[in-house]
């Protein structure tokens, strides 16, 4: 069931007029009605993988509680280690055994020895990755004493299972999204406009920047023998964009759709294309994952405190970003991205002066200050573009070959084709430029402007999307 498709409206409608109509003032009812939604959406998908999600919230439901009644602290560990074997042992038969057979395999053949292929082909169960991490980060935080365990079961299902970010996140903190199911909601208009204006501009990225670029992505990615350096890069350039308005639209989506609930979630993306450099994009770009593995993974790595020795920083930089590559798929081409990411870390810890002011939305309008940023963003551009190639690549091989047509002699030839996109992003990149420099959470926050205009760019983003909604493409982080 995609966001954009009749089905979903028509689902949504129903649970919305249910929610608000029927079980206003009823706390559990409400509850009860969204677990019950959540449910029925996930098993939409596949409902033989709908255990999976129950298996894993029964798990962490009753080892969060034991951890917090042991007083022991080799009970707790116990009890801990329980939680992780169970769901990262869900998550890394599903979505890794095939991988690190194949690897295994392909290792003894490089020895000269030839093993049978027995792997299994496993289905990825849609959004493993992100309830996984969900449901982990309760029972890391209840063992760190940050976190007092639920003794509600529905609350608790309820929040694992939360439909509007179930599948693709923002992957949400307990401490943040589990109070908000223990309070009574009552609909606020001001936050439903706002959270319409969001899932509004959510499907103009996905529709009309997303879903048309992933058709010339596509056409370049299967052929790229067929095409020069230059449209190569721009295939990238495009991917980059197919990308960011997949996800972030996404994203803007479920925060909408929960918003009009009466949830609050959390923002996932802070315009990251406006980057100053490297460490300032991780700080925009899928906030939920990065403070994720930055609390539960490189923080581990130092037993949960903070470093200040240079070396050990990096080590844990390049760590974290390679476990994060493979977090996004079974494939060398995510680790090399997420090692890639780790590496492009090492120049801003070792020279503090090469970081921007990571505080700085907008470069002072000087001669100076303006070609600064220009040549910061630049290069985060760069960078953030050789990478991708890896990500957007099938295997290794296919990578560098995708580099070796692209750096030719043609990649300084004019495109011929797809030229006519580029105005188009440009439009895009200003808009959010405009909303960015006024400090706004997305470019639909237009409470403000004229009544004519605000209502002819809402009827006009409407009738685009409806118009352009012909192919509706999966999301592409659901395959993660």
């Amino acid at each position: 069931m995609l966001y954009n498709t009749f089905e979903f409206g028509a689902f949504y409608l129903l649970v919305f007029a249910l929610y608000w109509f029927v079980f206003q003032g009823r706390l559990k009812w409400q509850n009860l009605l969204i677990l019950g939604a959540s449910y029925f959406f996930y098993g939409w998908w596949d409902w033989r993988f709908l255990s999976l999600v129950v298996i894993s919230s029964l798990t962490d439901f009753y080892t969060g509680i034991q951890i917090q009644k042991a007083e022991d602290k080799g009970k707790k560990k116990a009890w801990l280690a329980i939680s992780l074997v169970v769901n990262i042992g869900l998550l890394g038969f599903f979505k890794y055994y095939g991988f690190f057979v194949d690897s295994f395999i392909e290792m003894f053949r490089a020895f000269g020895y030839e093993m049978s292929d027995r792997t299994l082909r496993i289905i990825l169960p849609v959004g493993i990755s992100f309830y996984t991490f969900q449901t982990l980060s309760y029972s890391i935080d209840i063992y760190r004493g940050r976190l007092k365990a639920s003794n509600d079961l529905v609350s608790f299902l309820a929040f694992v299972s939360f439909f509007p970010q179930l599948i693709a996140g923002p992957i949400e903190r307990a401490s943040n999204l589990m109070p908000q199911f223990h309070k009574g909601r009552k609909f606020d208009p001001q936050k439903a406009k706002d959270g319409l204006r969001q899932i509004l501009w959510g499907l103009f990225k996905k529709v009309l920047v997303a879903d048309t670029l992933g058709e010339v992505v596509g056409w370049i990615i299967s052929d790229p023998e067929s095409y020069s350096g230059a449209v190569l890069l721009m295939g990238v350039l495009f991917f980059a964009f197919q990308l960011y308005g997949d996800f972030s639209g996404y994203s803007d989506i479920a925060i909408g759709t929960a918003r009009l609930l009466g949830f609050n979630l959390m923002r996932n993306f802070n315009y990251p294309y406006f980057a100053r450099d490297i460490l300032d994009f991780w700080r925009r770009w899928h906030i939920s994952l990065t403070t994720w593995f930055r609390d539960y993974v490189f923080l581990s790595l130092s037993g949960g405190k903070m470093i200040t020795n240079k070396w050990k920083v990096i080590r844990n930089y390049i760590i974290t970003f390679t476990i994060s590559g493979l977090w996004h798929g079974a494939n060398w081409t995510f680790v090399i991205w997420g090692f890639l990411h780790g590496l492009y870390h090492i120049p801003y810890l070792l020279f503090p002066k090469l970081r921007s002011n990571v505080q700085q939305t907008r470069p002072p309008f000087t001669v100076k200050g303006t070609l600064t940023a220009i040549l910061q963003m630049g290069i985060t551009w760069a960078l953030n573009l050789f990478a991708l190639v890896f990500f957007m690549s099938p295997n290794v091989k296919y990578a560098f070959f995708y580099f070796s047509k692209m750096f030719s002699s043609s990649l300084f030839q004019m495109p011929e084709r797809f030229l006519r996109k580029l105005p188009w992003l440009i439009i895009f990149m200003a808009m959010e430029w405009v909303q960015m420099y006024n400090k706004k959470k997305h470019p639909m926050q237009v409470g403000k402007w004229p009544v004519w205009v605000r209502w002819t760019l809402y009827y006009g983003f409407a009738l685009a999307i409806l118009y352009f909604n012909y192919e509706r493409r999966a999301f592409i982080y659901f395959q993660f």
